[in-house]
């Protein structure tokens, strides 16, 4: 399971909510140059343990950090990968790049215990907290600060979504 954001301009996401069934072509195009590398990003299988050091739970929390991986409102009943993908207006893309902006990820590992990783079944299973894990953690958790705060300065939207 693949974490991913897809950066877009607020006229862009009103197309797709009044057409939510357009969702798969946006998220799936035919032709690759319909989505720019610098919009969209693959947080690879750091998706879920950034969530859960960011909000303290495996699923759910409080905002703006929740809407980081798991927020967003659904868009329609397409399933894209793994169930519906959500959305962030522009203004909770630049709620969520402003608490990001706060946390470098130093202090997020700080916050890693392997105990209550494990005890909260955070994917992929079996986290052990070493170098590597924190090198990949730190690797996604940056770009994912510059994907979100290059979205707000541009006063985007953001589309949400496991695959």
């Amino acid at each position: 399971m693949i974490g991913n954001y897809l950066r877009l301009p607020e006229a862009e996401l009103q197309r797709v909510l009044q057409a939510p069934e357009s969702i798969t072509e946006l998220l799936y195009p035919e032709d690759d140059s319909d989505h720019p590398p610098d919009r969209h990003l693959d947080t690879d299988k750091s998706w879920h343990l950034i969530h859960f050091l960011l909000t303290g739970e495996a699923w759910g929390g409080a905002e703006p950090f929740a809407n980081a991986v798991l927020g967003g409102k659904e868009i329609g009943t397409e399933d894209v990968g793994y169930g519906p993908a959500r959305y962030l207006t522009p203004a909770q893309v630049d709620a969520v790049a402003s608490a990001l902006a706060h946390i470098s990820p130093d202090d997020l590992w700080s916050r890693f215990d392997p105990q209550r990783v494990r005890d909260a079944e955070i994917y992929p299973s079996g986290w052990e907290g070493n170098d590597t894990e924190r090198d990949y953690i730190f690797d996604y958790f940056v770009d994912l600060k510059t994907h979100f705060a290059d979205a707000a300065e541009n006063n985007e939207a953001m589309i949400l979504y496991i695959n």
